[in-house]
């Protein structure tokens, strides 16, 4: 059995996870010079171009879970790459902002980052990396689990002998 033969499965999930495991420590791999993760590089992006954003909003954008994005937010916060302010409109809600200090390490990043891109289109083909691209934002539209009284469960059986 060659090793495209173990790679190759009929779940979705699992192929998408498998391939976004190898392309993020590819990544990872590029940006390790600039001290910063394919995810932290992605927060300081975002907050880089679009200025402040809500806690929300960035998990939002990031298609991450607002306590997940809390917890990818903690070394970040702690090495003073951001930081959270009151919000603009809401004083109740934090809004995450890059420092100075995260400046620097994003302009470092940053021609790593672009790196990476080259790499991974070169190694995929240009084309087929927007087609993916492409593909995968549809795939994050979905209404995947936002649904999911439409559909029934599966009825639980029970394993006792009678």
């Amino acid at each position: 059995m060659s090793q495209d033969d173990t790679l190759r499965t009929l779940c979705n999930c699992l192929a998408l996870r498998q391939a976004s495991r190898h392309v993020t420590q590819f990544y990872d791999q590029v940006l390790a010079p600039s001290g910063v993760r394919t995810t932290q590089y992605s927060i300081l992006h975002r907050v880089q171009t679009q200025g402040p954003l809500t806690v929300n909003e960035l998990a939002h954008q990031l298609v991450m879970d607002p306590s997940t994005l809390t917890h990818n937010l903690k070394p970040l916060l702690k090495d003073g790459l951001v930081a959270l302010q009151v919000g603009r409109t809401d004083r109740r809600q934090r809004a995450v902002d890059i420092t100075a200090e995260g400046k620097d390490v994003y302009r470092k990043a940053r021609p790593l980052w672009l790196r990476a891109q080259a790499d991974f289109e070169h190694a995929v083909g240009d084309s087929q990396a927007s087609a993916l691209r492409d593909l995968l934002a549809s795939v994050a539209r979905t209404g995947l689990g936002q649904s999911q009284e439409e559909t029934p469960a599966p009825k639980a059986t029970s394993r006792r002998r009678r």
